[in-house]
């Protein structure tokens, strides 16, 4: 048996090497093995700190009798969702045909043409009351495969209709100011007054959805949410916060961290001023997940070794002060270009407002190895890097939208037009399709929403109002517009799962206000006063910045060179006499 996972650039599959299955990677190859064979497929999706995955691994992939039942009967792909995201999108939607419960471990089974005919997510090793095991699975699968051919492929072909039918946009009109008040009251309807947040258990942070809510001003729901989040167990001694909790009151949380969710939460907490919450989110990013090189790891995992028995959650309900002792969770350490533009984004933008240059620092360290490492031989943007080594997995719409945002921050919290020059650049380039997917006729994403982050539109569409706010050009606005509309719809009709693309139509729907210091004390009253106003967009840059960023053709800064310390208040683009007194700069709109 070859061990295909070894020379991965992914730790999940890397964790899997060693099993008795025989595995593939993603690709070709392992397709065209099982035409060859005449034989299913297994796909199973995961992520390394994903804790359900690492049951079922135990449980059946490292088991040699369930092995020896794949090797004989199928062709086994494992697949990393956080290298692969359009690949884990198509077979969520395809799963959502025969489970309502979709997750990860995700379980599908497909033709050898890719398509899904069975789907599920974590089975037991064996039956478990009304759950079927694994080799019980297993061999149904088979029976169906031989016995029941043309069934099978019925069935396929009627999930692979469905698919290709909901791929199709629905573009509308741009959502008017009393359409994004709707959609928010909907939001806000469903608060847990009593708690914070949203829904019941398990219960998320829903980022993506509070940065809505502060775009539209419901400014005092994020609070509770915020508060109730960080004074709960959601929240590590050390500052980050985990990927959710399991019970409604925000407590016995599910203990694996990631780089997205505190990413986002530190805008939120900025935002919000909550400084000290934003303090403890960026000392765990900067202590914990940024590697060596100065690239994000994608995640901290929820399970550790403690006394020689893995245990999930243990190492976090040691108190802070006693887990030196300890061996910490592992860290994955993929750099995925999208999310490492979050939080180059995130913390420019906190450090900014904060007075923390070694957060900018940090952001300019991820950028320059993400713009220097995640490249193909062509220079193309691939999605992650392991150890200095490129993925082959291709970038995806969101990778770049949400590192051209992180970039363009960058630049304001640097006072280098170069950093939006370059982030302008990634903006500019087209998103690849997997090649597998697209071989298959596969639809890569069929569904446009925001959860855990933006979308590929709504990442592009937020990079685009940014550029636009910035003076790179009414295109901009016109592409974040196009964008919008094509899942307006959508979004109206879900806003809880659409938080960003409806931040970015509140961006259409009025005008923006900008405000630049032109200053050479960039922590001065001045710059305060302009750092601490309700804006869209704020600028604090010294003459000669301000010159440089005109230069390189963002009109916003045209002729605002000529006086050190004074601010201009822009309303669309039409900005009031400047001021120096920074007691004239209004708070509000």
């Amino acid at each position: 048996m070859s061990n295909r996972l070894a020379g991965t650039g992914s730790p999940y599959l890397r964790a899997h090497a060693d099993n008795p299955v025989d595995w593939y990677p993603w690709g070709e190859e392992a397709f065209a093995e099982a035409r060859r064979r005449d034989v299913p497929v297994l796909i199973s999706i995961g992520y390394s700190t994903c804790h359900w995955c690492h049951v079922m691994a135990r449980e059946s992939f490292q088991d040699p009798d369930t092995a020896a039942q794949l090797n004989s009967s199928f062709v086994s792909i494992k697949v990393d969702r956080e290298e692969h995201p359009e690949v884990d999108a198509a077979y969520l939607a395809a799963a959502s045909a025969f489970t309502r419960d979709l997750g990860w471990p995700l379980t599908v089974f497909a033709t050898p043409s890719g398509r899904t005919f069975h789907a599920g997510t974590y089975f037991p090793p064996v039956d478990r009351g009304r759950m079927p095991g694994f080799r019980t699975v297993l061999a149904a699968v088979r029976e169906a495969w031989t016995d029941r051919r043309a069934e099978v492929e019925a069935q396929a072909g009627a999930v692979a209709e469905v698919l290709a039918a909901s791929a199709a946009s629905e573009a509308a009109p741009l959502p008017d100011e009393r359409a994004l008040a709707a959609a928010a009251d909907e939001i806000v309807a469903r608060e847990d007054r009593r708690y914070g947040g949203f829904g019941t258990a398990p219960k998320f942070p829903v980022a993506t959805t509070l940065r809505f809510l502060q775009a539209e001003g419901r400014n005092e729901v994020v609070a509770r949410a915020l508060d109730a989040m960080a004074a709960s167990e959601l929240r590590d001694e050390d500052g980050g916060f985990f990927r959710y909790a399991t019970q409604q009151d925000w407590s016995v949380p599910h203990y694996e961290r990631m780089l997205i969710d505190n990413a986002q939460l530190l805008d939120v907490a900025i935002d919000a001023g909550r400084a000290d919450v934003a303090r403890g989110i960026a000392d765990f990013l900067l202590a914990v997940l940024q590697r060596p090189g100065g690239g994000f790891g994608a995640a901290q995992d929820s399970e550790s070794w403690i006394e020689g028995q893995r245990s999930e959650g243990g190492y976090y309900r040691v108190p802070l002060h006693a887990r030196a002792q300890l061996e910490p969770p592992a860290v994955d350490g993929k750099i995925i270009t999208g999310w490492n533009g979050l939080v180059i984004g995130a913390l420019a933008r906190a450090g900014a407002d904060l007075g923390e240059s070694s957060w900018i620092d940090a952001a300019v360290r991820a950028a320059e190895l993400v713009l220097t490492v995640n490249r193909d031989a062509g220079g193309r943007l691939v999605r992650t890097s392991l150890d200095g080594v490129p993925s082959a997995a291709v970038a995806t719409d969101a990778d770049l939208g949400l590192l051209a945002d992180g970039l363009l921050a960058l630049a304001l919290a640097t006072g280098d037009p170069r950093w939006a020059a370059r982030g302008l650049e990634v903006l500019a380039a087209d998103a690849v399709a997997d090649p597998v997917l697209a071989g298959q006729g596969i639809p890569g994403s069929v569904d446009g929403g925001d959860g855990d982050l933006p979308s590929g539109a709504s990442a592009r569409a937020a990079a685009h109002l940014t550029a636009w706010r910035l003076g790179a050009g009414e295109q901009h606005r016109e592409r974040a517009a196009a964008l919008v509309r094509a899942g307006a719809a959508q979004a109206l009709r879900h806003p809880f799962g659409s938080g960003a693309l409806l931040r970015a139509a509140a961006g259409l729907a009025r005008p923006p206000r900008q405000i630049v210091a032109v200053t050479s004390d960039p922590r001065g009253p001045l710059a305060a006063a302009v750092r601490a106003a309700d804006a869209d967009l704020a600028a604090v840059l010294s003459p000669q910045q301000a010159r440089a960023f005109a230069e390189v053709g963002f009109t916003l800064f045209e002729g605002r060179d000529g006086v050190d310390g004074v601010a201009y208040d822009c309303r669309g683009f039409v900005c009031r006499l400047p001021v120096s007194d920074p007691a004239l700069v209004p708070a509000a709109r």
